[in-house]
Parts: C-alpha cells; sequence; structure tokens
C-alpha cells in the first residue's frame, strides 16, 4: 500500500503531470505526477536505476519529453529550455562535479551568476561573494577549480547554482563520497538555504542526511513514484523496503 501525502495549499508551486520518458525501446519515467509548494523540501529515494537522476533531468529541462507537461510558478516551462529555466529560478546541480577546470572558484560561480537572473554585474558580484560566504569558499576563491578537493568541488556545485538565484533548487546526490563530518557541514548549509525561503528537491542515498532536511519524502523504483509522505512513514512501508532495501520490514 503507498503512503501518500494530502495536497497542502500552493502545491503548484512546482507541478509535473504525466511525465513519460523514454530512451529508444527503454521507459526511464511512466506517467509520473508530482507537485510541491513553495518552500518545501522534498527528498528522493530509491534503488539505481529507478528513475531518481532522469526525473530531476526532466524538471531541470535536459531533454524533451515524451509525453507530459511541466508548470514552475505559474508558467508552463514544458518547452523551455534548461537556460530559460535557470533563469526563471528552477536550478539543479549535478551528482559528479564538473567545474570549468581552467578557471578560478570565484570565476567559476561568476560566470554561474551572469547566466542567471542577474539583472547587472554589481549584482552578480553580490550573488557570487555571498554564494561563496555561504559555502565556505571564500579561503579558496583565487584557487583554480581543478585543484580542489572533493568536498570543496560539491561546495563550488552548490555555489554556483547559488550564485544564479534560484527559487528551487534540485540537488543531485550532493553528500555523495563525503564523510559523515563533511556531510554534516552541507546539511548546515541546505537548512540556511531552506530559511531563506529556498525550495529543495533532493535526491540521496545518505539517508540519514537526507532526514534532518526534508518534511517530505518520495521513493521511486522503475520509473514511478511508489510512496509519498511522511519521511519514518515512507521509509518503513513495505514496498519501499522491498523496492530500496530489498527485503522486508522488522
Amino acid at each position: 500500500m503507498q503512503v501518500r501525502e494530502q495536497q497542502r495549499p500552493g502545491q503548484d508551486f512546482l507541478s509535473a503531470k504525466g511525465i513519460h520518458k523514454r530512451f529508444g525501446a527503454l521507459v526511464v519515467l511512466e506517467n509520473l505526477d508530482f507537485s510541491m509548494g513553495d518552500g518545501d523540501a522534498v527528498g528522493i529515494v530509491g534503488p539505481n536505476g529507478a528513475g531518481k537522476t532522469t526525473f530531476l533531468s526532466a524538471l531541470a529541462g535536459a531533454f524533451p519529453l515524451n509525453a507530459g507537461t511541466i508548470t514552475f510558478g505559474g508558467q508552463n516551462v514544458t518547452a523551455l529550455t534548461a537556460a530559460d529555466r535557470c533563469r526563471s529560478g528552477l536550478v539543479r546541480t549535478h551528482q559528479i562535479p564538473k567545474p570549468f577546470s581552467g578557471m578560478t572558484t570565484f570565476e567559476n560561480v561568476f560566470v554561474a551568476a551572469s547566466h542567471g537572473k542577474t539583472s547587472s554585474r554589481d549584482e552578480a558580484y553580490e550573488r557570487v561573494a555571498d554564494s561563496l560566504r555561504l559555502c565556505g569558499m571564500l579561503g579558496v576563491a583565487n584557487r583554480r577549480a581543478d585543484t580542489l578537493g572533493l568536498l570543496d568541488r560539491k561546495r563550488l556545485e552548490l555555489a554556483r547554482a547559488l550564485a544564479t538565484g534560484p527559487r528551487l533548487l534540485l540537488l543531485d546526490e550532493i553528500g555523495g563520497g563525503l564523510t559523515d563530518g563533511e556531510a554534516s557541514e552541507l546539511v548546515e548549509t541546505i537548512l540556511e538555504l531552506r530559511r531563506r525561503g529556498i525550495a529543495i528537491v533532493w535526491i540521496e542515498h545518505m539517508v540519514h542526511i537526507l532526514l534532518q532536511v526534508v518534511e517530505r519524502l518520495i521513493c521511486m523504483d522503475a520509473g514511478k513514484i511508489i510512496a509519498d509522505g511522511n519521511p519514518k512513514a515512507v521509509m518503513s512501508d513495505a514496498e519501499v523496503v522491498r523496492a530500496y532495501l530489498g527485503g522486508a520490514p522488522a
């Protein structure tokens, strides 16, 4: 039996209806429906191959859908490019950080700020400084991005996304590869984003850090949402345990 959350007012801030995506004969997302409210924090879990990253990519505009509609902030964004969605405030990070290796940390973030919803060069500089400060990267602002370690590359990925001025941030396993101490620092940063009113959709295999941030959890399997609701209820749901943990609930 699926865990389902009752819809709350404002759940149309982001809405995905009938999302269907296939690559050749392989169906990756199958008639998926999802919605969330402004300022919400939603976590996504599921086994490898469940379609989680493809779902985030669909929301961000990385590829055309085979069917379905996506609205964001009351606007139909289904036909918009990823760049246009970014400028509207719908922004994502990637599981594997890929900074511009020939540039400094500051320059990487400035490029992002310049292509987000920024009206002037001065505003872009302000966004860069704020993003670097929030992500704890002022000390490495003048270092070449290709010399950074994994934690700082993850921080840079987040700082670049923040510099665009997001209203909704899509995070793809940003905690992957971090130690528990590093993950705790990441949690504090993301909690600050929530305090600023930025909505979050976060895919993460490190469930214990995810549950420190999100108020709602969905589990995906085989391109579908199989559970959606209170995080503790979702993680104890029998179908989720079978799909995600590979066994029966204790």
